[in-house]
């Protein structure tokens, strides 16, 4: 086996003192070995070790104190507790939004407020210079070519990129099992309709993306909500009840990094869950748009991996990892749906940008985009750290969040006495936009719950902004 490049060495060095720091073993507070000694200890050379501990102190985990040394940060991680939620009896509802969907949906979009509520990656993430350069080099002959409509289906070179993106993951996929799509919302809205009509039942998980609930408004059906634990993503056995006892047409989850509990389901529960539903013969609509944003060495698998029967739909797109305002999606459908969809998607809105698709199929035969990704998974885990850190410091003591392995949100769990609907009232008055737990759950439930997220660099303000939101939280006890 070869040995890591020396460039690297450091990450892993930080890596490994990382997770001694999570689990446990280095505890808060405590001094690390010297510079020197650990040099000496690793056979690992001074300038290794100086950077390793130099990555950890951006990430928060370590701090330096002149003439001493190293440590620690005292703030425990490891002592954090991860959100319960009370289950309550499932039953098929229409789908009844909060009245204040509108209001956090605008928040999120002001860009005069902290973007704690905006789940998107900062655009300073974003390989916008690279874009600027490809659209530069357009010639007249390129844009000619660009400002009339492209296959339905999708552009073929940008298919083919997607499908060689599939290697070690996904078995078989070609270009032509791919459509492309207007953003991953699309691509989940075509699912539902060449699944369901008007009246149906869709299970969905709770809590849920707020987005899928408008969504699933505007289609007519109704849901029936399945409790989700924030390790270990959709309740199996609860799921199991609900397929035993109602008609649902088909199911809608986010196994991988789940919008807003951030879970991933162990490969165990998800080769359980697709053998349940082929059982049943229900289809199920995966949205995978989260799961290139992993901190840990691999990609976690999608639910279709361990699909037989042909019933799982994944849908994802680029709008978490290289422009939201993009709209490139698609999904990989199988052959029992494609024909269908691919008629809706005709219908519907004929085809995608051309323009856009281009600039993204030019950016991933670039060899870019493995680059960009190496370059924001590692931002997003220093800021997930750095976020987390901040929460542990400023909240109440009794505040629980499960310390996240990927994705760009936490999910928050306060004391039952908070209202976070007034918490997230008064943290417009300060300009900060939070995402209150009410809107994720179609029965009214999660109100002591807030999503915030840490797409964004980890800056003082917001610090502040955590600090602020803190305190903010503390007044509400006394109320």
């Amino acid at each position: 086996m070869s040995k890591p490049k020396q460039g690297f060495r450091y990450k892993e060095l930080a890596g490994e003192i990382e997770r001694k720091i999570l689990d446990g073993t280095y505890r808060p507070g405590e001094k690390l070995l010297s510079i020197r000694k650990l040099h000496k200890q690793s056979n690992l050379s001074i300038s290794t070790v100086y950077k390793a501990y130099v990555e950890l102190e951006t990430m928060g985990l370590v701090e330096a104190r002149p003439k001493s040394g190293y440590f620690v940060n005292p703030v425990a991680l490891q002592q954090l507790k991860v959100p319960v939620h009370k289950k309550q009896p499932p039953i098929p509802q229409k789908v009844s939004l909060s009245s204040m969907i509108n209001s956090v949906v605008s928040a999120i979009n002001n860009p005069g407020f902290l973007p704690l509520g905006n789940t998107a990656v900062d655009t300073e993430l974003l390989p916008s210079k690279h874009f600027f350069r490809i659209l530069k080099d357009l010639s007249l002959k390129d844009v000619k070519s660009m400002i009339s409509y492209s296959l339905s289906e999708g552009d073929l070179e940008l298919r083919r990129q997607l499908a060689l993106r599939t290697l070690g993951v996904l078995k078989a996929i070609t270009p032509e099992d791919i459509i492309i799509t207007n953003g991953c919302t699309e691509a989940v809205a075509l699912a539902l309709l060449a699944i369901s009509q008007p009246g149906d039942t869709i299970a969905i998980e709770t809590p849920t993306n707020f987005s899928f609930l408008q969504l699933l408004k505007e289609l007519g059906v109704l849901v029936m909500e399945v409790p989700t634990d924030p390790r270990h993503g959709v309740d199996i056995k609860e799921l199991e009840n609900v397929l035993r006892r109602n008609r649902i047409k088909a199911c809608l989850f986010m196994p991988n990094f789940h919008n807003p509990l951030g879970a991933i389901m162990p490969n165990d529960n998800k080769r359980h869950l697709v053998r349940l539903l082929n059982r049943y013969e229900i289809p199920v609509i995966e949205d995978d748009i989260s799961a290139e944003l992993y901190f840990e060495e691999h990609r976690p698998i999608p639910l279709k991996a361990f699909d037989e029967r042909d019933l799982v739909l994944t849908c994802s797109s680029f709008s978490k990892t290289l422009a939201a305002g993009l709209r490139i999606g698609w999904i990989i459908p199988g052959n029992r749906f494609k024909g269908k969809i691919q008629r809706l998607k005709a219908g519907m809105t004929v085809s995608t940008s051309t323009l856009n698709q281009y600039l993204v199929t030019r950016f991933l035969a670039s060899g870019a985009y493995e680059r960009h990704m190496r370059s924001l998974r590692t931002a997003l885990k220093k800021q997930a750290i750095r976020t987390t850190l901040a929460v542990k410091e400023h909240f109440p003591p009794d505040t629980r969040l499960a310390v996240p392995r990927g994705g760009s949100f936490l999910w928050i769990q306060l004391n039952q006495k908070v209202d976070t609907v007034k918490v997230y009232r008064k943290a417009l008055e300060h300009n900060i936009s939070i995402i209150p737990g009410v809107v994720c759950s179609n029965s009214g439930q999660f109100k002591n719950y807030i999503q915030i997220s840490y797409g964004a660099p980890f800056t003082p303000r917001m610090e502040q902004g955590i600090k602020t939101l803190g305190q903010l939280i503390f007044d509400a006890y006394d109320r």
